[in-house]
């Protein structure tokens, strides 16, 4: 589904990732954790394109959108949420529904019904301003928002941050359901290291910029290393 190779990428002259390998398989959560400053955000910020890439080629089923424009991304059923400033907090949770179904024609109100059937508390939220939601009641509508535009592939950025624990269990049992009912390849960035192990199929760790572990959640729960790789003390 999407295949990252040998990429390079960062800010401006600010060199974050060096000679990232990563594949993503189709219909599958895969986790990518790592220290702070590990180069985790940076990552789905490259295969978006919100960062400079210096060299290395990013495909999507097959096809290169290394330099695809993000706009363009999302029309390829690429989707990315940042952890804040995920939704218009100015609009009514229901205008942020709309605006998501804005390029969308005559399956427009089918998508937000699905969105709705997936995400049924945010009925309750309609007419209410989204900046008046709590942290995890902005992640539903952002979230919900990527449903309507069709994502495939939802690059998720710390979804469960500083949330009470009520949301981050209604988060993740949201993410595995996209997944399991859905269809939808997850690729989830999230500091919350066994969380996310607990439904991930495959895992890489960051440390420096730098792939320092690649495998299944398991292999990595089972290897004994499992803490020091997510704190970045690797040998």
């Amino acid at each position: 589904m999407l295949r990252v190779e040998k990429l390079n990428s960062g800010y401006k002259e600010l060199h974050i990732l060096f000679d990232v390998d990563a594949r993503i398989d189709s219909n599958t959560i895969t986790a990518i954790l790592g220290p702070n400053g590990s180069g985790k955000s940076t990552l789905l910020k490259s295969i978006f394109g919100l960062a400079n890439i210096f060299s290395g080629k990013i495909y999507l089923n097959g096809k290169e959108i290394t330099f695809t424009s993000p706009h363009e991304k999302a029309k390829l059923g690429l989707v990315y949420l940042p952890q804040t400033e995920n939704v218009f907090t100015n609009l009514t949770v229901k205008e942020n529904l709309n605006i998501a179904a804005y390029t969308l024609k005559d399956d427009a109100r089918d998508r937000i019904e699905l969105a709705l059937n997936i995400f049924p508390e945010l009925s309750n939220f309609l007419k209410r301003k989204a900046g008046t939601l709590s942290g995890g009641e902005r992640q539903m509508l952002a979230m919900a928002m990527a449903i309507i535009r069709k994502a495939e592939v939802l690059m998720l950025d710390e979804p469960t941050a500083q949330l009470s624990p009520k949301f981050v269990d209604m988060i993740v049992k949201k993410i595995v359901e996209l997944r399991d009912e859905h269809k939808m390849t997850i690729l989830l960035v999230e500091q919350n290291a066994k969380k996310a192990l607990e439904i991930s199929e495959k895992v890489y760790i960051l440390v420096s910029g730098r792939v320092a572990f690649e495998g299944s959640a398991q292999e990595l729960l089972g290897s004994g290393k499992f803490e020091k790789l997510c704190l970045g003390l690797v040998e």
